[in-house]
């Protein structure tokens, strides 16, 4: 752990926030909830029957109303969404205009049959009409799942079969990296071996010839013909809001489900207090709305506060490296929220590039996704916010719903420390125990529980209750665990270690792949690494590591391989020493920025890769299997 600390903040130290939050959390959630807009007051603030939390029962609330109606006269005209396509294209779009849009497409819905509680599949690149999608479902009632624009024909109709969706919305095509990709094609194969689909909205999003089949209507058409008023439906606070299907470790995605009162308290709250969020503000946040990150602070957080944001459609590095200095500089950002993934691959060109461009106007950094390596705090801390944003390193899941750790600019003043998430956000108990679930000593290693309930997290899995049992609350008594490792440091602060089923057992040690993967990135000529272990006869398994150089880097492979040995000989221990190192160019992705490191499981041990729908470049798969070919094969030659 690194303990150098940052002592930087935006001015804020409300005291009384957390001080009211530990007497009395429930009480807390109450005075927090009444920041929205409630069509009837709620009769109980909680009810706990654990593992289930039902909040603010009795009260009745709609999302797309506190998203939209609510700032009609006050910011009407004010952006709502500045967005920029990957081929250049812009739009401005109002909150005025949203509501409309909103409006019109719930009539359409409405017109379809799609009633309270039916379920719409949402299959759109990153274009203003997936959030106009999403509200328009949530102002009748029915509840959207977003599919990840870069999931396939077999990934899509397993989440909609699973859903049994009405209606599926997508569009022709979006851009990726220069390329269309087909999403209509997509659906279609999708859509054929699912019956219950009644219709498919198209909307024209590339220009391109598209292939129209009888259940299909073009966005265009429908929306040209409907009514631009539909009063928002008054639901209960603990109906269903949305599906999101997310991977675990086996087995078929699971659908995290969420409702509308809890969920969207929690992230008022949250966005308010991680952003200090300001009128002048224009926000930005790289995540794909197909993931959590982009529901919770893409879409809603960011509306209910009628916050300006852009949104980006394309890669982060397409052209070239400097699109995102270039967003940046071209909107005036001030709030930058991005993966440690994105900011590794841009690190690695250099400072010169985002040198070049004006960063003037940020004011407050932040991340998501993983753990971020020390070094990579300090280059975006020194780099990009010039040494004077506060960066939030946040850490939260889909179940959890909104951030649960992370620094809170808009109430307190704390000091950052590279690496750490910092503390629990108010009104949350989280703590690191051992495997019998008693709380470890300082500087311990051990798993993260949640020892109360809080408004954002899951109303539990879609239809497998027992599922939802299982997988969050059996292995602690009575505890949400969301299978992550963490230390907690004698300050308080909390350190997230990365997933336990992404820890190593290297001759019966526990060996966390982040706490790996930051020893190799601290080293300055490395960029990005991965770690993952391979079946070891003595062992039980050894270490292999994957590294992504940067552009600068001027060492012979094999003296970075020996000053990487004993960098992490000297930072973590002997036994974490990776039998080889492969350099390679780039490292398996998803969209989402997450490292597929099965895949590279896959190919260190000579299995079938598998699915690789959701990755970024295939290129990369074919580059590593060839560096680990080639490797081996001197290997083989020196023995």
């Amino acid at each position: 752990m690194n303990s150098e600390k940052f002592h930087i903040g935006l001015g804020n130290n409300d005291s009384s926030i957390r001080d009211s939050a530990k007497k009395d959390y429930i009480s807390f959630w109450n005075e927090c909830a009444k920041s929205l807009s409630w069509f009837e007051p709620w009769t109980e603030t909680l009810q706990w029957n654990p593992p289930f939390a039902r909040w603010f029962t009795g009260g009745k609330i709609n999302a797309s109303y506190n998203a939209l109606d609510v700032h009609q006269n006050s910011k009407s005209e004010k952006p709502a969404i500045l967005w920029e396509g990957e081929d250049g294209t812009d739009r401005k779009i109002t909150y005025h205009e949203m509501f409309i849009q909103v409006q019109k497409l719930a009539n359409v819905l409405k017109s379809l049959g799609v009633k309270k509680g039916d379920r719409v599949t949402i299959y759109l690149p990153m274009i203003p009409e997936l959030p106009i999608s999403m509200l328009a479902c949530a102002r009748i009632g029915a509840v959207h799942t977003v599919v990840f624009s870069g999931f396939s024909a077999t990934s899509l109709s397993d989440r909609v079969e699973d859903s049994q969706s009405k209606v599926i919305i997508t569009s022709d095509g979006g851009y990726r990296k220069g390329k269309i990709i087909n999403l209509k094609e997509i659906v279609d194969e999708s859509a054929s071996s699912v019956q219950f689909v009644k219709n498919v909205i198209v909307y024209q999003r590339t220009g391109q010839d598209i292939q129209m089949n009888e259940k299909d209507l073009l966005w265009s058409d429908v929306m040209g013909s409907a009514s631009p008023v539909c009063n928002a439906e008054v639901l209960d606070s603990t109906d269903s809001l949305y599906i999101l299907y997310t991977s675990g470790t086996t087995g078929k995605p699971k659908g995290v489900l969420h409702g509308i009162g809890g969920y969207l308290t929690h992230l008022y709250s949250t966005y308010k207090w991680a952003f200090d969020i300001k009128d002048s503000d224009v926000y930005f946040c790289t995540a794909d709305i197909g993931w959590v990150t982009g529901h919770s602070y893409v879409v809603y957080g960011p509306l209910l506060h009628g916050a300006t944001q852009v949104m980006y459609e394309g890669a982060p590095d397409y052209p070239d490296s400097s699109r995102m200095w270039d967003i940046i500089q071209k909107y005036d950002i001030t709030i930058f929220y991005t993966t440690p993934t994105a900011l590794r691959m841009l690190m690695k060109f250099g400072d010169d590039v985002p040198n070049s461009f004006d960063l003037s106007s940020l004011r407050l950094l932040g991340t998501v996704g993983e753990p971020i390596n020390p070094q990579v705090w300090k280059w975006y801390f020194d780099v990009i916010g010039k040494k004077k944003c506060p960066i939030i390193d946040t850490w939260w899941q889909t179940e959890t719903g909104g951030m649960l750790i992370s620094p809170l600019p808009g109430i307190e003043t704390i000091p950052l420390k590279p690496g750490s998430a910092t503390l629990p956000i108010p009104g949350l108990d989280i703590q690191v125990v051992d495997e019998s679930g008693n709380e470890v000593e300082p500087e311990t290693k051990g798993s993260l529980i949640i020892k109360t309930p809080w408004p954002g997290m899951l109303l539990g899995l879609w239809k497998d209750e027992q599922k939802y049992k299982d997988v969050y609350w059996s292995k602690f008594d009575s505890v949400y665990y969301p299978g992550d490792y963490a230390i907690k440091d004698s300050d308080g602060y909390l350190w997230l270690l990365g997933r336990s089923d992404d820890v190593l057992k290297v001759a019966g040690h526990r060996i966390g792949t982040a706490e790996l993967e930051s020893s190799i990135v601290s080293h300055n000529e490395v960029a990005e690494s991965a770690v993952c272990g391979i079946p070891d006869e003595v062992k039980g398994e050894s270490i292999i590591a994957f590294v992504v150089l940067k552009e600068s880097a001027h060492s012979s492979d094999e003296k970075l391989r020996t000053e990487l040995r004993e960098t992490i000989r000297t930072q973590i221990g002997p036994i974490a020493t990776p039998n080889q190192f492969y350099i390679v160019n780039k490292l398996p992705k998803t969209r989402s920025g997450k490292i597929m490191r099965r895949l590279l499981k896959a190919i260190a041990n000579n299995e079938k890769i598998g699915d690789v729908s959701t990755l970024e470049d295939g290129a990369a798969v074919s580059e590593i299997q060839s560096a680990f070919d080639e490797l081996q094969k001197n290997v083989q030659n020196q023995q």
